[in-house]
């Protein structure tokens, strides 16, 4: 345990997603933390899309760094460097450290405010509202839920979801993907597999626009929405001390502690790592979890061998399809329908992340 009187240690956390969110919140009374985000708020990624249709979904999960983070520095700055001692910010800021933590996650250009932000939802909302045709690009989980998103509040709508792949929500089973595509088709969302479309080549007609698939299609749209892939948050890393510490992907290389392999004093969290599981939001927060007290062990002069493993999530993964179904895929097992709509889809976890960084769930 740290002594009374004892100066606490300074530790950087660079990125205020899901995982850097929950150790800037779990650390703050435990050092002298100073977190680094180039906006002002946390958003729970997972409800934007339920957001794009209920805008007002988004009062909850979109929440002010300062809400919940109110014992430490906020720099609303971007990271460019890292040297064995400081972190340097676009704004030409050094910020000193005796511990780090990246969780950047993926670079997804987003507004500074979170009015901002909220306003943008609006947009998405109105564009959605005017559209009679929506096309949209991708067939992950982004895609996959927006569709359900839009069929369920929305039915009058005609969705058509274009997907390079042979099937939907590749990064799960088979099955989960049989099912998935069932339940859209069920909702009259036209789904068309291993095509592609260049969304910056259409004609017009009447208003609308026509775009064309690869294999000859023609889909007809008032809106559309890419949800292809985005890319990982960690290009400015090639020029840093850790320029070694990434793999062929761009992904930090973490040890068993989540501390970035060969560092004493630098922890990685999050999608950013290399620890092989489904990249999701319930498990970044665990790295966060672990990293904390790892951190709290070490700033306390704890022994290393004392600290906490982390170890790779299970293949559970649940994608919402409207408010009330859901596809689950659990170890042994894969459901689709109410019975996984109820562990999810209601209120996308947006209360329990809340209650988590001790706020009020409503």
């Amino acid at each position: 345990m740290e002594e009374m009187g004892a100066e606490k240690r300074r530790l950087v956390v660079i990125g205020g997603g899901i995982a850097g969110s929950m150790l800037a919140k779990s650390l703050q009374f435990h050092a002298d933390v100073t977190f680094i985000d180039p906006k002002e708020y946390f958003e729970i990624t997972w409800a934007n899309l339920r957001t794009m249709v209920e805008p007002s979904f988004g009062e909850r999960s979109v929440i002010n760094h300062r809400d919940y983070f109110t014992n430490g520095c906020i720099v609303t700055s971007t990271a460019i460097g890292i040297t064995e001692t400081e972190v340097l910010t676009a704004d030409d800021r050094s910020i000193p450290y005796d511990y780090l933590v990246i969780a950047t996650g993926h670079s997804d250009p987003v507004p500074k405010t979170r009015m901002e932000r909220l306003m943008e939802y609006q947009a998405e909302n109105e564009k959605i509202k005017s559209a009679q045709y929506v096309l949209i690009v991708g067939g992950g989980p982004t895609g996959v839920e927006l569709a359900g998103e839009i069929s369920f509040d929305f039915p009058e709508k005609h969705v058509t979801l274009v997907h390079s792949g042979s099937r939907l929500l590749e990064f799960i089973g088979p099955k989960a993907s049989a099912k998935t595509l069932q339940w859209l088709t069920s909702k009259r969302v036209e789904v068309k597999l291993e095509q592609r479309v260049d969304l910056n080549s259409f004609t017009d007609s009447n208003g609308s626009k026509i775009y064309h698939t690869t294999a000859g299609e023609s889909i007809k749209a008032d809106c559309h929405f890419l949800c292809t892939g985005k890319p990982l948050g960690s290009e400015w890393l090639k020029g840093t001390i850790l320029k070694n510490n990434l793999d062929g992907q761009g992904r930090l290389m973490v040890d068993e502690y989540l501390r970035v392999k060969g560092r004493k004093n630098i922890f990685a969290i999050g999608d950013i790592t290399d620890v092989p599981e489904i990249k999701q939001g319930y498990l970044a927060q665990k790295h966060a979890l672990v990293a904390a007290e790892n951190l709290k062990l070490l700033m306390a002069g704890g022994k290393e061998r004392k600290m906490s493993t982390y170890k790779p999530g299970s293949s559970t993964a649940i994608v919402s399809l409207g408010r009330r179904n859901a596809v689950a895929q659990f170890p042994y097992t894969t459901l689709i329908g109410i019975f996984p709509g109820m562990i999810k889809s209601r209120d996308l976890f947006v209360g329990k992340t809340r209650k988590e960084r001790g706020l009020q769930p409503r």
